[in-house]
């Protein structure tokens, strides 16, 4: 007895399922026929546009953390690590090639003062370019021995000389500069410093 609960199941025909078919495989004939009739067609040309985000440049941090320190030097700078000391705790300086009797020679007033420049009551900021315009000035006009008057910072947070580091700094690093050195009390003392330049060029 058949069609039973228990009994198995007939599958119709076709009710397999069907393995997929495979690509016939092209002769060598066939495919030099398909190249001989698509000889003549033209690939396409896309014009899809990809916008896609163009990589971002790189960033050189240690050439901003240079250049930073460098600008933070030349507007307050380091005190300066070639100063030394003469008579006490009187600050001097001169550049490579100056002579050392130059130097004493400003130190003993042999050099005339022609001008001065007096600082008090200026900020860092404007103490900086009043002191570039004033050599500046004195260049033009041939004046090779001048006087800067910093102040003794008696005003400054604990006394210290705060300007006075900061102008002998930017003295060094100008190349008209070749000597300076404290003036005497006559001239201010350990409030003023006496600068020497160089001959304007004809």
């Amino acid at each position: 007895m058949s069609g039973g609960r228990g009994g198995k199941r007939h599958l119709a025909p076709g009710a397999a399922s069907e393995k997929p078919k495979q690509r016939p495989v092209l002769t060598t004939e066939e495919k030099a026929l398909f190249r001989i009739a698509v000889a003549d067609a033209e690939p396409l040309v896309s014009d899809r546009v990809y916008h896609e985000p163009l990589p971002p440049l790189a960033i050189p941090h240690q050439r901003k953390l240079d250049e930073a320190a460098a600008l933070d030097e030349s507007l307050y700078g380091p005190l300066l690590s070639d100063l030394f000391l003469e008579g006490g705790d009187e600050a001097a300086w001169r550049r490579d090639g100056i002579s050392l009797r130059m130097l004493r020679d400003l130190r003993r007033g042999r050099w005339v003062v022609q001008a001065s420049l007096d600082l008090h009551g200026h900020t860092r900021d404007e103490a900086r370019a009043a002191l570039a315009t004033f050599l500046a000035e004195c260049q033009a006009s041939a004046q090779r021995c001048i006087r800067i008057v910093h102040g003794k910072g008696q005003h400054s947070p604990g006394r210290e000389p705060v300007l006075k580091q900061l102008v002998l700094s930017w003295l060094s690093r100008r190349r008209e500069v070749l000597a300076f050195c404290q003036a005497r009390p006559i001239d201010g003392g350990a409030g003023a410093v006496i600068v020497l330049l160089q001959a304007a060029r004809g």
